[in-house]
């Protein structure tokens, strides 16, 4: 990774706004390699992109690398899977998606993914959602040992809950009603 891309995860890491680049990081850096190094600053920061959109597309860029780099861990991995539906201000429904998996005998739990339920908040679109997520990202639904959810007739309904086409799907999975939701 260049200066850049090392500026940027410190940016983004800090949870500050992108533009500290610009306004803040470079000065600094400017004033450090004329003072300390005692050398003409400006053709070494002009090497150091650090524009809003930048740091923006830097970020996006080490965030598809993640999200690529878990796909492949679960691709070929049994993992747990905990769903949950959320509504916002404005009606709109936002399907969660967390995974939890052994690596190298540690214990891992991420974000798997955060997308709109475009339609409905149904057990079939919400499994859709998550099948097609699955299929996109090649990961086998064979590989969900456990599925964690709310106790939503949505989620957990008989016949037409998530769970039971889950099940279908992958017949020997283990559900289970999420103990936040208790």
């Amino acid at each position: 990774m260049d200066a850049s891309h090392n500026i940027s995860l410190l940016i983004a890491r800090s949870g500050k706004p992108r533009a500290i680049g610009e306004e803040l990081i470079l000065p600094a850096v400017r004033e450090v390699l004329h003072t300390v190094v005692h050398k003409p600053p400006d053709q070494i920061m002009k090497a150091i992109p650090l524009s809003d959109n930048s740091v923006q597309r830097r970020v996006d860029e080490m965030a598809e690398n993640i999200e690529e780099t878990l796909c492949n861990i679960l691709a070929a991995t049994e993992f747990s899977l905990q769903i949950d539906e959320s509504t916002l201000p404005g009606n709109e429904s936002l399907l969660l998606a967390y995974v939890r998996f052994v690596k190298d005998e540690k214990l891992f739990q991420e974000l798997l993914f955060a997308r709109q339920l475009k339609t409905d908040t149904k057990g079939e679109s919400v499994f859709n959602v998550v099948e097609n997520f699955f299929k996109e990202k090649n990961i086998p639904l064979s590989n969900i040992l456990a599925c964690a959810t709310d106790g939503a007739p949505s989620m957990i309904g008989r016949h037409r809950g998530f769970i039971s086409f889950l099940k279908k799907a992958v017949p020997g999975v283990l559900t289970v009603h999420c103990v936040i939701h208790r």
